[in-house]
């Protein structure tokens, strides 16, 4: 069985990755998202599995892109950081860009 996180702690890794990582977003899910071709992404939610986003590709349309963690399932919060991180690394890695410092 997945694991679920807490909504108070799902929420707020949300609202930070919504906030202060867009650039990651739309990186994550360029990387991993059936095309590579997107405007926006929002994190929108995540559970032990891996994470989810909606992304607006350059046509309009709204595109569900869910990437498993690279590490594997989660059952901690400080986790979610981990595999984030390395999903924006590979993320990097895949589409050639110079990752900034963590």
């Amino acid at each position: 069985m997945t694991h679920r996180f807490d909504d108070a702690t799902v929420a707020a890794i949300l609202r930070h990755m919504n906030d202060d990582h867009r650039d990651d977003n739309l990186l994550i899910v360029s990387a991993f998202g059936p095309s590579g071709a997107y405007r926006t992404a929002r994190m929108t939610g995540l559970d032990g599995a891996g994470g989810e986003w909606m992304a607006q590709t350059d046509a309009g349309d709204e595109v569900a892109v869910r990437v498993d963690w690279p590490g594997g399932a989660i059952t901690e919060r400080p986790e979610v950081r981990r595999e984030i991180v390395a999903l924006y690394d590979e993320a990097c890695r895949r589409l050639g860009v110079t990752p900034r410092p963590h």
